[in-house]
């Protein structure tokens, strides 16, 4: 099997959550990958192209189409950033001059727990994490990359971790990118009530794989001083052992 993966960082992560960049490559590593980082990419165009900005979108997008190849494949750890490839490049790119294009890079970018469970078919890798969770389906990756068993098959191999579902599992948690900035009582709201939910069975932790959901999230529990921790999928699956 070929394993030469692309790794793509997103804005989000790669601004304000350093460490899980890091740790998305000690897990690719440690699945038996090779990996290249293109220190030249930048944003996949999602934050103008859900405020309707198409033409700048697509700008942002027809670099991403120049700075990774499809002869091997593109990994991220965001579902929402995956997402807009898969999806929102369809209304931007299609029967344009960058179709092909395109539509190759689309069959061979995979957010992180799709590529190990679907791809590498790789589940353990040795985590351990004691406490309560439970998992954040984010809108994206639940909706347009279509992974739900995948992240909960991963944690169920971390030890010490018990992972249990909560009211309202695949309801939004409010971010939305510029809609929390439009809608802050909406949203704000929102997150209240997921937060409310993980509260309800005695969660110690939320985990997803999108990081803008657990910046929506931990700022409320901070906010409120509630004994809740946000946590990346990759870094639950990189704790216990990434630092030995």
């Amino acid at each position: 099997m070929n394993k030469n993966v692309q790794l793509f960082i997103p804005c989000f992560v790669d601004q304000l959550y350093p460490e899980t960049a890091f740790n998305t490559i000690k897990l690719l590593e440690r699945a038996g990958c090779d990996i290249t980082y293109n220190t030249e990419q930048t944003c996949c165009g999602q934050p103008a192209y859900n405020s309707g900005y198409c033409e700048n979108a697509r700008e942002v997008g027809t670099k991403f189409l120049k700075d990774f190849q499809p002869e091997s494949y593109i990994v991220s750890p965001s579902a929402s950033c995956i997402g807009m490839i898969k999806s929102g490049y369809d209304d931007l790119f299609t029967n344009t001059s960058f179709h092909n294009q395109c539509r190759d890079i689309q069959k061979v970018v995979f957010e992180i727990s799709d590529f190990l469970i679907n791809v590498l078919k790789f589940e353990n890798f040795g985590a351990e994490l004691v406490g309560t969770a439970v998992y954040h389906d984010s809108c994206s990756a639940l909706r347009d990359c279509n992974i739900k068993s995948e992240p909960r098959k991963l944690l169920s191999y971390v030890g010490g971790l018990e992972i249990i579902e909560m009211k309202d599992q695949e309801t939004c948690c409010g971010f939305g990118g510029s809609f929390a900035v439009k809608f802050e009582g909406i949203s704000s709201a929102m997150a209240e009530q997921k937060v409310k939910n993980a509260q309800d069975v005695n969660a110690d932790y939320i985990i997803s794989t999108d990081a803008s959901c657990l910046l929506q999230l931990q700022s409320y529990i901070d906010k409120n001083n509630i004994p809740i921790r946000t946590m990346h999928l990759v870094d639950v699956l990189a704790s216990g052992w990434a630092n030995i």
